[in-house]
């Protein structure tokens, strides 16, 4: 337990090193990582409800950090022009496209509940959820390890072209929030064997 709180405390990055024939090519480059979190808290017992407001809020500031990093101008500009010239009676503020940033989005599969708030709240089509719920549906709840299975979902699928980009969101320990971004360096082609077997 302390390796990996150590890890996620200090923001640590993991390495997947696969056997590979000599001069084959990385299917996926990494382009931005994000983290953020209760920093610097005593660990206590949270309330459901609290634990929403934690999850929303750790959720909120991780993607208000990655926006300027992927986000067209156009929807940056529009995000802080609503922050800084709130209508009157208006609370919420613009939500960027997200859709315009990236081809393809696995979030953390924990439930159904998550995954509709998520998606009413940066405003994705079913086809961008799509990976989540049916990794839920086959899989169950299995934390943020999930969004490895929505990747290999994906790729199995013919979905991962050329230069798309993928975004990987996910909570985690101390209700932290991650943000990985991914630019496919090459077509992932029909594999031989599926990534379920």
């Amino acid at each position: 337990m302390l390796l990996p709180n150590c890890f996620l405390r200090m923001g640590a990055a993991a390495v997947f090193a696969l056997e590979s024939p000599p001069g084959s090519v990385a299917l996926q480059k990494l382009q931005e990582h994000t983290t953020q979190g209760r920093q610097g808290r005593k660990a206590r017992p949270l309330s459901e409800q609290r634990c929403d407001r934690t999850r929303g809020n750790a959720l909120k500031a991780n993607i208000t950090t990655l926006g300027p990093l992927v986000l067209p101008v156009s929807e940056q500009f529009y995000f802080f022009k609503s922050l800084l010239f709130k209508k009157t009676g208006t609370n919420k503020p613009y939500i960027p496209d997200y859709k315009l940033a990236f081809k393809h989005v696995c979030i953390l599969a924990t439930s159904k509940k998550v995954l509709d708030e998520i998606q009413n709240n940066l405003e994705l089509t079913d086809e961008y959820m799509e990976v989540s719920r049916k990794t839920l549906e086959r899989f169950g709840n299995t934390s943020s390890s999930s969004i490895w299975y929505e990747l290999a979902y994906l790729e199995a699928k013919n979905r991962i072209k050329s230069g798309d980009r993928v975004w990987q969101l996910a909570l985690g320990s101390g209700l932290k929030c991650n943000s990985v971004v991914w630019k496919a360096v090459r077509t992932v082609r029909q594999m031989k064997r599926k990534p379920w077997e």
